[in-house]
């Protein structure tokens, strides 16, 4: 069993017990958090579509830990003008264990 489920703005493909890493989520560590956005479920082979939605359908998931990304280098540069900018930034993740997927 299967969802695609909408967290933070970016649609994931989970199941129960795995663990993903998402935008950060404003929760407290170890906090329980529901995602109400489910775009389709598959149960054995019986694939549930919503319009955009599935009503009443919900993925619980646990706040494991809030964490940095690796580091991303963004390199700028112009030949022959001496023009030459280096920049990086770690993006905020947030590590969410799937607890399960309600119908």
């Amino acid at each position: 069993m299967y969802a695609i489920v909408e967290i933070a703005g970016q649609q994931f493909k989970v199941s129960k017990d795995q663990k993903v890493y998402v935008n950060r989520l404003a929760t407290e560590e170890g906090a329980n958090v529901t995602f109400d956005k489910v775009l389709l479920v598959d149960n054995a082979g019986t694939v549930t579509l919503g319009a955009p939605a599935i009503t009443g359908a919900s993925v619980g998931a646990k706040v494991l830990k809030h964490l940095q990304g690796d580091k991303v280098i963004v390199f700028k540069k112009k030949r022959r003008k001496g023009y030459k900018k280096k920049n990086g930034h770690r993006q905020a993740l947030t590590q969410i264990v799937i607890e399960g997927i309600n119908i």
